[in-house]
Order: structure tokens, then sequence, then C-alpha cells
């Protein structure tokens, strides 16, 4: 009879865990039960995690040894779900560097420094804090390595790029949520751009306003990045909370601003009636 528990009892982890990786985190997380147990709900999610910090991590691994060890910048971290993992799965076995979670909610914020002190995350920092807050605090480093924004809602993305770009970030990644700001520009000017091109067709129904605005919001951020000094890659975040919104913006700074880019992102401001944002969100400067 024991050795019929013990068989059985294996199963209740059927997971494709890495070495050290922390199962009392899984269980906070609500990725296992408190009895280790795990549904397919979980194992779904346990995927999708791993399918980003994939992404993640390889990027980690390209940055130069240092000092200080390499430091991450997690902007509208919500529960602190992906800082956590990045920091159990890469962090923890370093013995330096440091994860920085940015989030609005007072409320989220406590129960994350909460949950890293039982943890013993002691390098995992939390900062009530908005994105472009984030940007003067004494808090953070000068400088920092990777920069993430996941579901950013609105312009917060655009916060993190110019957080990214004033940390002199090494990296982006970026997953950009409900980008409003575009469309209601592209509806302000609506009747004008009917008279001027028929390519406002493309945005003249209130559903095409909002899907057109993503779109180009997205467009424009790729086109700024690339004339800030970025390469960027657009791939898709598979399955990520089951969210429509699954592009995937990973940025990697190279140093060489594209002059061409910089031009194609003012033609298009010209072309949608958007010059204002070359002053504002996209000032590529001389």
């Amino acid at each position: 009879m024991s050795k019929h528990k013990q068989a059985a009892a294996p199963k209740s982890l059927d997971l494709d865990l890495r070495p050290g990786q922390s199962i009392e985190l899984l269980k906070e997380l609500h990725i296992l039960t408190r009895d280790g147990k795990l549904n397919q709900d979980s194992r779904r999610k346990l995927k999708q995690v791993y399918h980003l910090f994939q992404f993640i991590e390889k990027l980690l691994k390209e940055l130069p040894a240092s000092e200080q060890g390499h430091t991450l910048a997690d902007h509208g971290a919500g529960k602190s779900y992906l800082g956590f993992i990045i920091y159990d799965l890469f962090f923890k076995a370093l013995g330096q560097g440091s994860i920085y979670g940015i989030e609005t909610r007072s409320e989220l914020v406590a129960s994350s420094q909460a949950l890293a002190q039982r943890l013993g995350f002691e390098r995992m920092k939390f900062l009530n804090l908005s994105v472009a807050e984030s940007a003067h605090s004494d808090a953070l480093p000068d400088q920092m390595d990777v920069v993430t924004a996941l579901h950013a809602c609105d312009t917060a993305t655009d916060d993190a790029i110019a957080f990214g770009l004033q940390k002199k970030a090494k990296y982006m990644v970026l997953v950009p949520c409900c980008q409003a700001e575009l469309a209601r520009a592209l509806n302000k000017n609506k009747a004008l751009n009917l008279q001027r091109t028929p390519l406002a067709e493309l945005w003249r129904h209130p559903l095409h306003t909002r899907e057109m605005g993503s779109q180009l919001t997205n467009v424009l951020r790729c086109l700024y990045l690339e004339a800030m000094g970025y390469q960027v890659t657009v791939t898709e975040l598979v399955g990520w909370e089951h969210s429509m919104k699954n592009e995937l913006i990973l940025a990697k700074y190279t140093g060489q601003k594209k002059r061409s880019a910089a031009e194609r992102l003012q033609a298009l401001l010209e072309e949608f009636g958007l010059q204002e944002l070359a002053e504002t969100r996209f000032k590529v400067g001389a």
C-alpha cells in the first residue's frame, strides 16, 4: 500500500519544472493548488508563462556581465506575475541583479512586497508609481537593462518607451493594449480627412477607427524605436491571458538611428493628420 501511495504522489507535480523552481511561488500565483495539483487551465497558464519567459530569458542571456547584475523594470506590473516568474527562473540563481515592479494600485504593490518577503526574493522591489512618474523616481537606477510593459493600457506603453529611452535600455519588451489616443485624434479630424484623402475611408466607421488607431499606433511606435537606434522585431505572443491583444514588440538597442524610419514616421503623421504628435509622443529631434 505504501508503494502505491508513493507512485501516485508525484502525479500532482506533473510539471516541466526547472531545477530549483519555487513550488510555493506557483501555488501563490494559483498555477498549482495548495496541495500541488495542476488542472488543465493551470497547465495552459504555465505554458503561456514559459512561452513569454523564453523571449525575455534570451535577451537577459545576451547582456554583458556587470558588477551590479542585470536590471529589469516591469511597467504596469499588476500582481507582478511576470516579475516573480523571471526572478525565480533567472535572477534567483545569479545572486545579483534586481527587478522593479511598477504599478499604480497600492494594494497590489503591498501584496507583491509581502509575497517577495515570504519567498526571500530580496532583490525584487515594488514601486507605487505610474509609468510616467517612474522616469523621475530616485528609487530606480539611472540605467536599466530591460524594460517590459505587458498590456500597459493606452499611452502607458508610450510612457514605457520614453522611460526606456531615458534609462538607455538595452532591450524593450512591449505588448501594447487599448491604444485609444490615436483613435481619438483620427476621430477628431475625420470630416476634414474624408474630404482630403480616400484613405480616410479606412477609419470612417467607429469600429474601424478603433482598429485603425490601434494598428497605426504600433506602426508608429516601431518606426520611432528604429529612429531612436533600436532594432525592432514584431511577432505574436501566443495565448497570453487568452487576450486579443497579442502583438509583441521586441526592441534591441544598436545605437544605429535610422533616418529613413524617422522620415517615414513623419510622413505617416502628416498623412493621417497627426503632426502634433511629432512634438510630443514621437519627437525624434535633430
